[in-house]
């Protein structure tokens, strides 16, 4: 496979099984115990994902993530306490794209990792790359979104979310659908990531967030792209 992946976390023996596990499989690790050590690999290395702890010394894995997405959309995958679901949507709105409860199977670590990165690959053959409708510009290979000619930086999940709604305009998506599409059948979270990442998107890229033009909401069925 090939893939660099940062693991961070502040405990070794969990970081050194990730670490062989994930080298097994062909890809590449980095290792890092801190939010310091962390946010300096994640600046110097193109990584292809990346998994990150919630509770790190220096700086907390929140930190981390939303410095990161300062400058990257890189793929990142939380590791967060069994049942603290606020750290579960509090790392979604710091722009995490999908996360792991500790503790966890490598099995599902590497399942994950991989259904978050088979969306970030390039596009079959026949299947255009570029997204065009009204203001919006859309880069499906590299996840570049353009609005009104201005680059707007959301993250691989919000980027999923807005492409499946712009490629099949005034159909409205529930929750429930919007869910198994993005993340698919198998996930376990629930509905209200779905909410968290379409308003995160909003604030990103509608003039006023409260008043969608892009993304809207019908009442009481769903979200839809006015085409």
């Amino acid at each position: 496979m090939g893939n660099r992946v940062l693991v961070v976390d502040d405990e070794k023996l969990i970081v050194k099984g990730l670490k062989f596990s994930l080298e097994q499989e062909g890809f590449k690790v980095d290792c890092a115990y801190d939010g310091e050590e962390a946010l300096q690999l994640a600046r110097n290395t193109a990584y292809d994902i990346i998994l990150l702890d919630i509770m790190l010394p220096k700086l907390s894995g929140m930190e981390v993530c939303q410095q990161i997405r300062e400058y990257s959309n890189v793929p990142i995958i939380m590791l967060t306490a069994k049942g603290d679901d606020m750290d579960k949507i509090m790392g979604l709105e710091y722009g995490a794209d999908d996360y792991i409860t500790k503790p966890f199977n490598v099995l599902e670590v590497k399942a994950r990792m991989k259904a978050v990165m088979r969306r970030l690959d390039p596009p079959k053959k026949g299947n255009p790359n570029l997204i065009v409708s009204g203001d919006i510009r859309m880069e499906r290979d590299c996840k570049r979104l353009h609005i009104c000619g201005k680059e707007i930086n959301v993250t691989a999940k919000e980027f999923d979310v807005l492409e499946l709604l712009v490629t099949h305009p005034d159909e409205v998506y529930d929750r429930e659908k919007l869910l198994r599409a993005v993340w698919g059948a198998d996930f376990p979270g629930d509905v209200r990531t779905v909410d968290v990442h379409v308003r995160r998107l909003r604030e990103k890229i509608e003039p006023k967030a409260s008043e969608p033009k892009y993304v809207c909401t019908k009442w009481g069925q769903g979200y839809y792209y006015k085409g």
